[in-house]
């Protein structure tokens, strides 16, 4: 199983499958994709587990690894707590997973791995947690009357004219967050292909300049950016008109 492009010589930026899989009569695969997320994930469980158990023994002055948690949790805590308000203790856990797994993903590439986030299942998935948790909570918190109004907002309520176009938008919520995520990885993976597979052996040492941007600056802001929507989209619906 083969998704993407395939050009000449060894440029090569597709998706392969490495172990089929019977499934209801369907052959379906585990791909590259899978395997990195699957790493990815081996990594932050170690993380976490060797994190817990240093931080249940902490001292009073942190050094070394204490130091680095302390520094990744304080950073994480206030990057939600400054975007969600009164809203931050209920989805920090949540958005710092997410902040994790999707800068590891992005970043991923620098290990001779295909970039998770540049596989449009995996940003898809990720826009798709994202919308049911505005909505979620937008029922949750909010009355159907004001649903309704803010669905035929600007024109009063008992004028729904602009109710299909406040339904697109919505639903057009998860569309623009995958794509935004997986259009910008995937475009560097494309790019670091066509210069180690176009430069072959000369291209060993120059482009880690490269690397630099598209899987650290780039991957991090994109990172950024994906959370920090995330976390406008469901506080907006954690808010009432009281």
């Amino acid at each position: 199983m083969n998704q993407g492009i395939l050009l000449s010589g060894d440029i090569d930026f597709m998706i392969h499958g490495i172990i089929p899989v019977n499934f209801f009569g369907h052959k379906v695969w585990i791909t590259d994709s899978h395997a990195c997320i699957l790493i990815i994930m081996a990594i932050m469980v170690v993380f976490a587990i060797i994190a817990n158990r240093k931080i249940k023994h902490a001292s009073e002055k942190p050094t070394g690894f204490q130091n680095i948690i302390e520094l990744i949790v304080e950073m994480l805590d206030g990057m939600v707590e400054s975007t969600m308000g009164k809203w931050a203790p209920k989805f920090v856990n949540y958005i710092s997973t997410i902040f994790v797994f999707i800068l590891m993903s992005n970043i991923s590439g620098l290990f001779g791995l295909r970039p998770p986030t540049a596989d449009y299942g995996t940003t898809l998935a990720l826009a798709l947690i994202t919308f049911f948790m505005i909505w979620f909570n937008k029922i949750k918190h909010q009355s159907g009357k004001q649903i309704w109004t803010d669905m035929c907002s600007p024109l009063p309520p008992w004028l729904p004219i602009w109710l299909p176009i406040n339904v697109v938008s919505e639903l057009a919520v998860p569309v623009s967050l995958s794509l935004r995520l997986f259009a910008n990885v995937l475009s560097g993976t494309v790019i670091m292909a066509l210069v180690y597979g176009l430069l072959g052996k000369i291209a060993l040492a120059w482009p880690a300049a490269l690397h630099v941007y598209f899987d650290l600056f780039s991957g991090a802001i994109q990172t950024y950016v994906f959370c920090m929507l995330t976390m406008t989209y469901v506080s907006q619906a954690c808010d009432t008109e009281d």
